[in-house]
């Protein structure tokens, strides 16, 4: 896509600390990090959302950032977690219109917090929104 960030950088045209690259996915490391170590994995294709990719390429893509993520957690010194976080749409704080996974390395008392307890749903409410999911499966 023209002017998407990931594609150009997918395509070389951007430079980028690379960690893992084949003919389908690539990972380099984020220049605004959460914490040390911090990395990305896209597909090398433009998608815009998690909605959007194949099944197949998405497998492929979820073992990469599986490798990756172990690779960071055996490189980074203290590192005893990590968080893989996926938005999609601008309104769940997707930045750039390119399907990504970020891999945050974690360490106790990090400070960095995604934490989002806004109380807890009653049974009843829980019970009714998954009958309304369970019928938008496909």
């Amino acid at each position: 896509m023209d002017g998407c960030i990931f594609c150009r950088i997918a395509k070389g045209e951007i430079p980028s600390t690379k960690l893992y690259e084949d003919e389908n996915i690539l990972s380099f490391l984020d220049i605004m990090p959460a914490a040390k170590g911090h990395a990305l994995v896209i597909p090398k294709k433009h998608y815009h959302t998690l909605l959007d990719i194949p099944h197949g390429e998405l497998r492929e893509a979820m073992a990469i950032v599986q490798k990756v993520a172990a690779a960071i957690m055996a490189a980074t010194p203290g590192v005893q977690g990590f968080n893989v976080i996926q938005s999609n749409q601008k309104a769940a704080g997707q930045v750039i219109p390119h399907l990504h996974f970020h891999i945050i390395p974690r360490k106790e008392n990090d400070n960095l917090d995604f934490a989002w307890e806004q109380g807890k749903a009653e049974q009843e409410e829980l019970k009714k929104y998954a009958e309304i999911v369970k019928k938008n499966l496909k």
